[in-house]
Order: C-alpha cells, then structure tokens, then sequence
C-alpha cells in the first residue's frame, strides 16, 4: 500500500513538473514587462484562478472531452497568445521600462486566464489518472502544480525581462503545444492523421511561422516611433 502511494506521488509530481511547465512560461511571458509588485498580483490573480479551474475541470472532465473540436480550438487559442505575447517586446532588444498602470495588470492576467483555461485540461486528467481515485493524491497533486505555476511564472518573468531572446524561446514552445493540441484533438486527427515524423515538421514549422510573423508585424509597428 505504502509503496503504491509512493509511486502514485512519484507519478504526480513527474506530471506537474510536465505538464504545469508550459502554464508558467504563458505566465511568465504576460507578466514580464509589469513592474514587481503589479507582476506579483498577477501571478498570484493567476495562481488562484488556475486552482478554481483544475476543481471545476476535474469535475467535468469526462463531458468537456466529448465535445468535438474544443481540444482544437484551445490549440488555435495558444498560437493567438504565443503571437500576441511577442507585442510588447522591443525589436531593439533593449531592456524595456516595466509597464505600469491598470490596463497592462489586466491585459497579462486577462491572457494568463485564456492559457489557465486552455491547457489546465491536460494537467487535470493526468493527475486523475495518477491519482487513481484517490482525493488526497488528487488535491496533492493540484495543489503542487498551482506552486509550481506561481513559482515557475515568476522565474520565467524575471528572466524573460533580463534576456530578450528568452521571449520568443517561450512563445515557440507555447506555439508548440497549441500546434500539438490541435493535431492531437480526435476530431481534427480524424481527418487529418499525420505520420509521427512529420507531424513533428509541421508542428516545428508552425511554431517558427507564429513567432516569425509576430517578430515581424509587431516590429513593422514599432519601426514609426524608433524614426
């Protein structure tokens, strides 16, 4: 009994460490260029309201998957984000001033409850199923990937804002798992069933095309005020 407790933690923290990883790049990213205390509260507002939805999505897990095409859409969801966090970064690579103000604090927690929702779902289900019915486990392993978001999102942002390049390192892996959750949506690969190999070539170019468009359309518009 022991040892199958220990197994099943094992399992969890495996799967948050995982699965919670690219919840606190989304977070990291939207929070970045907020000044340290505006950064803090979004990152908790974050935090709090991922916990709030991993209970409600646990609890309709099994209806949400029957829905055809919502794996798709939270995919296409991710690829908006990936290219909309890539905005407010300077094509100069410059170190940017922090935001302040109302409007930037709700614009990144607005993005951090888009992401929460769109890929809480996997952390979710593979929780449940590490768990094994068991409700202590199962809240254990909530509980830890909400620290891990608050924790990982606030490493993220501190370093996203010392090094430029890491912002759009991040957006390719958000892109990436918007491509991957799109193509995995049985609806979606029920037409299109792609080989491994190159499903992965589709997923890697989709993410270079996402942050090579955002790059160039947020920097055509910020070219003006440089002149």
């Amino acid at each position: 009994m022991l040892e199958e407790t220990l197994a099943a933690i094992f399992g969890i923290v495996l799967i948050d460490l995982v699965l919670s990883g690219d919840n606190a790049i989304v977070i990291g990213m939207a929070a970045h260029r907020l000044d340290e205390r505006d950064r803090r509260i979004a990152i908790i507002f974050g935090g709090t309201a991922a916990i709030v939805l991993r209970i409600v999505l646990t609890a309709a897990a099994a209806i949400l998957l029957q829905i055809p095409g919502l794996q798709a859409i939270g995919g296409a969801l991710l690829l908006w984000i990936a290219y909309r966090l890539l905005r407010s970064d300077d094509a100069s690579h410059t170190p940017a001033e922090p935001a302040v103000g109302g409007r930037a604090i709700w614009e990144a927690i607005g993005v951090i409850l888009v992401a929460d929702v769109v890929m809480s779902l996997d952390n979710v289900l593979g929780i449940a199923a590490a768990s094994q019915g068991n409700l202590p486990l199962l809240f254990f392993g909530l509980g830890l990937s909400v620290a891990i978001l608050m924790v990982g999102g606030s490493l993220v942002a501190t370093l996203v804002s010392r090094l430029w390049w890491l912002a759009y390192l991040g957006a390719a892996v958000i892109a990436w798992t918007g491509t991957d959750m799109f193509l995995e949506d049985p609806f979606v690969s029920s037409w299109i069933d792609l080989p491994t190999r190159i499903e992965l070539l589709v997923t890697a170019a989709v993410a270079i095309a996402v942050v090579a468009l955002g790059h160039y359309v947020h920097r055509g518009r910020m070219t003006p005020a440089a002149e």
